[in-house]
C-alpha cells in the first residue's frame, strides 16, 4: 500500500501501540532487479511490516538522466512485490528524519554498504538516528547488483 508517512503512523497504521516490529529501507530502486528482490525478502524476514521509502525524483543522485522512471511508478513497481507491506516516498536526500518519525525496530541496507561503499555519505548518520529510537542497522547479504552498472551496459544497446 503506497501512502504518505502522516499516514503509516497516524494510529490507523503503525501507531504507538503497534506490538509488529517495523523494518525500513530506503533506496532509489530506479531499475528494479533480482537483487532488489532479494534484498527485500530478507528485510522483511527482519520483522513483522517492512517498509519501503523511494527516494524522490529530485534527490536521486545518480547522474544525468536518472531517475529513469517517476518516484510514482517506481513506488506503484514496489507496492507489488510480495515482501512489501507500505511504501512511502522519501522527500528527503537522507532517511533520517523518515527514521526518527518512524521509529523503526531495523533499518535496511544492502550488500554494498557492508562493502564501505556510501555514495550519498549518509550511513553514518542514519545509523546514529535508528540506534537513537532504539533501533539497530543491519545489512542484507547476497551478490551485490546495481541498477546503474545495468543502465551503462545497456546503454550501448538500446
Amino acid at each position: 500500500m503506497i501512502v504518505s508517512l502522516e499516514q503509516l503512523c497516524d494510529g490507523h497504521r503503525l501507531g504507538q501501540d503497534d506490538s509488529r516490529r517495523v523494518v525500513l529501507s530506503v533506496g532509489c530502486f530506479d531499475l528494479l532487479h533480482t537483487g532488489h528482490v532479494e534484498h527485500l525478502r530478507q528485510a522483511k524476514a527482519m520483522g513483522d511490516v517492512l517498509v519501503v521509502g523511494v527516494t524522490a525524483d529530485r534527490h536521486v543522485a545518480k547522474g544525468p538522466g536518472r531517475p529513469l522512471f517517476p518516484e510514482t511508478q517506481r513506488a506503484c513497481l514496489l507496492d507489488t512485490l510480495k515482501p512489501v507491506d507500505y511504501v512511502i516516498i522519501v522527500d528527503s536526500p537522507s532517511a533520517t528524519g523518515i527514521i526518527e518519525t518512524l521509529k523503526p525496530h531495523v533499518y535496511v541496507k544492502g550488500p554494498d554498504y557492508v562493502a564501505g561503499q556510501d555514495p550519498a555519505g549518509n550511513l553514518e548518520a542514519e545509523r546514529l538516528a535508528v540506534e537513537g529510537v532504539g533501533g539497530r542497522l543491519s545489512f542484507t547479504d547476497g551478490d551485490k547488483q546495481s541498477s546503474t552498472e545495468i543502465i551503462r551496459r545497456l546503454k550501448p544497446h538500446v
